[in-house]
């Protein structure tokens, strides 16, 4: 195994040969990231590493099958949204106050997140927070995880005109939010 392989070899090796140095390093890749792509639903950090084990469980189970049509990464992420999404339902939790923080301080320090520790980039997850969550989530998979644009349609089940919109207005939202909390252009 080498640490730089693609992910999508990595899983395809780990669903051949069940090693689990394969799968270990997916998880290290990916942890973060998805539990604070989870995190944007749940908005509780328990739920949100619970839900990122889960999505993981289901990749190692081979339940959910992988078709190679995305990259291993947006297939992940589609698995981990569906998993928050029927935690939504099935915990009926219908709204989640806006202006709550993204992470405690423990939490970000704990996960080692020096981005928190800088103001504009604090500022600027205060103004995420203020955004639909539909914006907030096709604004995050582009520019915090460098999904493209079809990718990141895809973990979100839309189409490219459906996600192209999205992000306008998205964009738009934000560069209101922030104007108004006084930064400029």
């Amino acid at each position: 195994m080498a640490i730089s392989d693609s992910d999508e070899k990595l899983y395809i090796r780990f669903l051949e040969k069940r090693d689990s140095d394969d799968l270990r390093v997916l998880l290290e890749r990916y942890n973060e990231s998805l539990t604070l792509f989870l995190y944007g639903f749940v908005k509780d950090m328990d739920d949100a590493e619970e839900l990122m084990l889960d999505a993981f469980a289901v990749a190692a189970s081979g339940t959910s099958r992988f078709s190679m049509k995305s990259s291993f990464k947006t297939w992940l992420f589609a698995i981990g949204r569906n998993l928050a999404m029927k935690h939504l339902r099935k915990n009926r939790i219908d709204a989640v106050p806006l202006n709550e923080e993204i992470m405690t301080e423990a939490y970000q320090h704990e996960l080692g997140f020096d981005l928190f520790k800088e103001e504009r980039y604090a500022a600027l997850y205060r103004a995420l927070e203020q955004l639909s969550p539909e914006y907030r989530q096709a604004l995050y998979l582009i520019y915090f995880e460098d999904m493209d644009n079809e990718s990141a349609a895809k973990v979100m089940g839309k189409n490219r005109k459906q996600f192209y919109n999205l992000t306008s207005r998205g964009k738009a939202a934000l560069k209101g939010i922030l104007e108004r909390m006084g930064f400029e252009k």
